[in-house]
């Protein structure tokens, strides 16, 4: 129960910080993205803090156990950069760059009544799907041998 309560504070406040920086406003991060127009350099300044904030809370998780409620640390233990690794990448990337959304902003968005938005998640959930599709086939095969 508590991790749940603390779970749903978390997601408000992370919210609340999309909606007051403006990342939840699909104008401001084309502006933002947009080198070669009327560049809006307003979200650099969000992304280094949430990058400041964020290698602080890694250092800390990195040198413990469980969280401070009790949870397993679950985090992810691979360096390598692979292909696939790129190209997600890059496919996020567009999909950014075109709708002005990425899947948090998106949510938030979402729960504003944003018409954007819906169509943002239907296709990012469509996505979602297919990927979990290729994956069940292409571990097909190797389940089949074993």
């Amino acid at each position: 129960m508590l991790i749940a309560l603390a779970s749903l504070l978390s997601g408000l406040v992370f919210g609340l910080g999309l909606i007051v920086s403006g990342m939840a406003n699909p104008a401001k991060v084309l502006g933002f993205l947009d080198l070669a127009g009327h560049w809006d350099p307003s979200l650099a300044f969000v992304m280094a803090g949430a990058i400041a904030v964020g290698t602080v809370a890694f250092m800390v998780a990195n040198r413990r156990a469980a969280s401070l409620l009790g949870a397993p640390m679950r985090l992810p233990s691979s360096r390598l950069i692979d292909r696939r690794l790129v190209g997600g990448s890059l496919l996020f990337g567009v999909g950014w760059g075109i709708a002005g959304f990425c899947p948090g902003p998106a949510l938030v968005s979402l729960g504003m009544g944003e018409v954007k938005a819906v169509v943002f998640i239907a296709a990012m959930l469509a996505g979602m799907a297919l990927f979990e599709l290729l994956e069940l086939r292409r571990r097909a095969p190797a389940s089949r041998t074993a």
